[in-house]
């Protein structure tokens, strides 16, 4: 299984996160800004990072400008998680580097899906 990296503001859309993907065996590791997120990010190299894009201290697109920055994560794939639900959306956080985009609220489906075409 996985080691994925949650980067994610809202205590209720983390509990929820961490219990599906813990329910499926994956090792969740938690943060709860775009700073926190790039730093913690940096010291375990996670497999994926599931990322909010509207946060305190530092929001998503400027989060992962940073760790596309850090060789090691260069690669990494990045999940936007954004209550922003438009259809140029999705295709504006893509361009911005996502490797992929959730909407919010987030359903199990939706996001078992889009882990299991990022994880291969």
């Amino acid at each position: 299984m996985k080691k994925i990296l949650v980067i994610e503001d809202n205590e209720l859309n983390m509990k929820f996160i961490r219990e599906v993907l813990r329910r499926r065996g994956h090792t969740v590791i938690e943060a709860f800004d775009g700073a926190e997120g790039v730093a913690i990010a940096e010291q375990t190299l996670p497999d994926l990072i599931l990322m909010d894009i509207n946060m305190p201290h530092m929001g998503g697109v400027a989060a992962l400008k940073k760790i596309r920055q850090i060789v090691p994560l260069a690669n990494t794939p990045v999940i936007a998680l954004t209550a922003y639900a438009m259809e140029d959306d999705r295709e504006r956080f893509i361009k911005e580097g996502f490797d992929d985009y959730i909407a919010k609220p987030i359903s199990i489906g939706a996001l078992m899906d889009t882990l299991q075409r990022i994880i291969k």
